[in-house]
C-alpha cells in the first residue's frame, strides 16, 4: 500500500476518550492549504469526468473508489496521516473499506437525513468501523456540514435507514429523538472521524459554492465478508466468512 508521507498527528488520551464516548472527533487542519487546493481541484475534475453511483441523485454526487481511478485523489485516500489517526481511535489494525467523494452542488435543496453507515456494509465480526470526512472547502452549516447524535454509536441493532426520509431513523429508534445533537462546521482541511454506527445528518447546500468532501472509510482488518450485496464487493467473487482481499481493500500501515 503506497501512502502519502506526512508527519503523523498523535492524539491525546482525552481526544481518544472523547471519540470513544461520543462516537466522533473533530481534528482541525489535517491537510495543509496547498494539499486542500490540489485535492479540491482534483475533486472538481472528478465531478465532471468520473461516473457517480446514481446520476439522478439530487442529494449529492457520490463517486466511490477514486483511489483506483484518480492518481491525485489516490494520495488523499492513502494519506498515512489520516490512517494513523483512524488507527489511534480504533485501537486495532484497520484496512481501507472504500472511499467516496460526496459533492453537493449549490442550492441542491436535498438534505442527507439521519442515518448510521455500518448497516449498509457487508461486514461480519468487525470490531470497529469509522469514517474520515475530509472538508475540501469551508463547510459551514449552510453548505452541508454534519450533525451528530453523541453516543448513538452504541445502537448497533438498527437496520439501514432511508437517507431521504427525515423520520425513518426515529421511527426505528424513538429513544434518539430527544438526545442532544452536535453540529460541527469545518474549515477546508479539517476532518471529522465518526464511528460507523454513529447517527448523523447533513443539511442541504444552500450556498452558491460546491461542497466538496472526500470520505475515507476504514474497517477492522480482520472483518469478514457476510455475503450482503454492496457496490464495492459485488464485482469480486468473495467467499462468505473470509476476510476482505488485501489487494482490493488494503490494510493500513502499522
Amino acid at each position: 500500500m503506497t501512502t502519502t508521507s506526512v508527519p503523523t498527528i498523535t492524539l491525546t488520551p482525552e481526544q481518544v476518550d472523547s471519540y470513544r464516548t461520543n462516537g466522533f472527533l473533530h481534528v482541525p487542519q489535517v491537510l495543509s492549504p496547498e494539499e486542500v487546493e490540489t485535492y479540491r481541484e482534483a475533486a472538481a475534475v472528478a465531478y465532471d469526468q468520473l461516473t457517480s453511483l446514481d446520476p439522478s441523485n439530487t442529494m449529492f454526487r457520490q463517486i466511490v473508489q477514486v483511489w483506483k481511478s484518480d492518481p491525485t485523489l489516490r494520495e488523499l485516500v492513502l494519506h498515512n496521516g489520516l490512517a494513523a489517526i483512524a488507527t489511534q481511535l480504533a485501537g486495532i489494525p484497520l484496512r481501507l473499506w472504500h472511499d467516496q467523494l460526496l459533492i453537493k452542488k449549490p442550492h441542491n435543496q436535498t438534505p442527507t437525513e439521519f442515518h448510521q453507515d455500518a448497516p449498509y456494509w457487508p461486514h461480519a465480526n468487525a470490531r470497529h468501523q469509522l469514517s474520515a470526512w475530509i472538508a475540501l472547502v469551508d463547510v459551514p452549516v449552510e453548505r452541508g456540514c454534519m450533525t451528530f447524535i453523541p453516543g448513538s454509536h452504541k445502537r448497533t441493532d438498527l437496520r439501514a435507514i432511508d437517507l431521504t426520509d427525515s423520520r425513518d431513523l426515529f421511527t426505528v429508534a424513538p429513544d434518539l429523538v430527544y438526545e442532544p445533537r452536535v453540529t460541527v462546521p469545518l474549515r477546508a482541511g479539517d476532518c471529522t472521524f465518526h464511528n460507523g454506527y454513529l447517527a448523523h445528518t447533513a443539511n442541504s447546500n444552500d450556498t452558491d459554492e460546491f461542497r466538496y468532501a472526500l470520505v475515507n472509510i476504514y474497517v477492522d482488518a480482520a472483518a469478514t465478508y457476510n455475503g450482503k450485496k454492496h457496490v464495492c464487493t459485488d464485482p469480486f467473487d468473495l467467499e462468505v466468512g473470509r476476510p476482505l482481499p488485501d489487494d482490493e481493500f488494503p490494510p493500513l500501515p502499522r
